[in-house]
């Protein structure tokens, strides 16, 4: 298993979960069900979980069940990152305040569906990147004109402010910060446990216009991307892959957009670069050999895709994530 920086070796992070009255179950499980677990068997020190909201008791729910909530917002204090929950209007001046201040003090922010309005409130968000559920993106743009909104995606990572769509774009937030923190192998095994896929690009669509299932010979589509994910290292064209899905290439690029959200081009992209950080974790092949056994052919092919989507550099990736 992947180890960690030597940051994360030494203690254990706080993640602390910010709720409101009304809070969506399924959304607060999310990063319950991610941080929260002892997941110790993973061979790193996990993540440790605060419930917070803006006094601490009993909170109740969407469904009138109440949530305990063990602090109030000085339990923000000391978490390396802070999960805002969606508040109703008007927001509270002090959790404006208190999250406000969590950014100041360097924490990572993290939000999910229509939370993202409590950081634009707090002004996190002005002339940054971000995203929402796509049902209130008019919202968004209307009453928050400096967000530099995407409201096509799943999530966007600013570095330090990250935000998501509806629902179970969560999950791909919360596993990609896993990723981030301990390496594509810790956040496949979780994947694998929570038994969901372990990585969808942030850039996907939101909205899938078809489901797999409901497409014409929509088993040899998922066999055409099976076959390639095992040959990663080959060249693969759009033909090739169109011919395997007994399908035009036209139709074929059509198709892979409405069942992926994404092209071929970009998903193959990312699968190589997912390739190659796995490779990086457990192996010690030198970066030549991971550029050729993943398919990007020279190590400057690897090395300019793997900063574009991982952020930083296969080297410092290796230095970080190896294994011990």
């Amino acid at each position: 298993m992947a180890g960690s920086s030597s940051s994360h070796r030494s203690r254990r992070p706080l993640v602390a979960v910010l709720i409101a009255p009304g809070v969506s179950v399924f959304e607060f499980s999310i990063p319950c069900e991610v941080f929260g677990l002892d997941r110790s068997e993973l061979g790193v020190p996990w993540y440790r979980l605060r419930v917070c909201a803006p006094q601490a008791g009993p909170v109740p729910s969407e469904f009138g069940f109440a949530i305990e909530a063990t602090h109030g917002l000085e339990g923000l204090r000391g978490a390396e990152t802070v999960v805002v929950s969606p508040f109703k209007r008007p927001y509270p001046p002090e959790v404006i305040d208190a999250v406000r201040a969590a950014h100041r003090r360097g924490s990572r922010i993290l939000t999910m569906c229509t939370g993202a309005f409590v950081l634009a409130a707090a002004g996190l968000l002005d002339g940054r990147r971000a995203t929402t559920h796509w049902a209130h993106a008019e919202r968004m743009r209307r009453e928050h004109p400096e967000v530099l909104l995407e409201p096509d995606v799943l999530f966007v990572d600013e570095g330090d402010v990250l935000t998501s769509a509806g629902t179970a774009a969560g999950i791909d937030l919360c596993l990609h910060v896993v990723r981030k923190d301990f390496g594509a192998e810790v956040a496949n095994a979780v994947a694998r446990d929570m038994v969901v896929p372990p990585q969808r690009s942030g850039g996907q669509a939101q909205f899938i216009e078809r489901p797999i299932n409901d497409l014409p010979g929509h088993d040899l589509f998922a066999d055409t991307l099976e076959w390639a994910q095992s040959h990663l290292g080959d060249r693969i064209t759009i033909e090739e892959l169109a011919g395997c899905s007994a399908m035009s290439p036209r139709t074929f690029a059509r198709r892979f957009r409405e069942v992926t959200g994404t092209t071929p081009h970009q998903w193959l992209t990312g699968q190589r670069v997912q390739l190659a950080q796995q490779l990086l974790e457990t192996t010690d092949h030198p970066v030549e050999h991971i550029a050729v056994e993943c398919g990007f052919g020279t190590p400057a092919n690897l090395r300019l895709h793997f900063q574009r989507l991982v952020k930083t550099s296969p080297a410092q990736y290796r230095r970080t994530f190896a294994c011990d």
